[in-house]
């Protein structure tokens, strides 16, 4: 497998339902080509709520978002800004360096 010249890192961001189109915007808007969403269900302490005391289990929403190293700080920042994500209990971002990355030849191109 050839692997790109350039290193890349992953921006993973776990954030409410509802909250990935904004987080998508700010990092685009910060260098980043897209990402990719996936929807899970949380278990961290904020996200306990209960509905006539039966337990309703949290939608979340998460990011991938694959950066050339040079970029990842800056889309990070607008991640954190976008989600608030300085507050507690509305999510959490961080970032992972990928070794090795196949299917992002556009992403090369530029």
């Amino acid at each position: 497998m050839k692997t790109p010249k350039i290193p890349f890192d992953l921006i993973v961001t776990v954030v409410k339902k509802g909250a990935s189109e904004r987080i998508l915007a700010a990092s685009k808007g910060a260098g980043a080509d897209g990402g990719t969403i996936l929807f899970g269900r949380g278990t961290g302490v904020h996200d306990t709520k209960t509905m006539l005391g039966i337990p309703i289990e949290p939608e979340k929403e998460i990011i991938l978002t694959a950066v050339p190293r040079s970029r990842s700080g800056k889309v990070l920042e607008a991640i954190v800004k976008a989600g608030e994500l300085d507050k507690p209990g509305t999510g959490v971002a961080f970032v992972l360096e990928l070794k090795k990355v196949a299917g992002i030849c556009h992403l090369l191109l530029k």
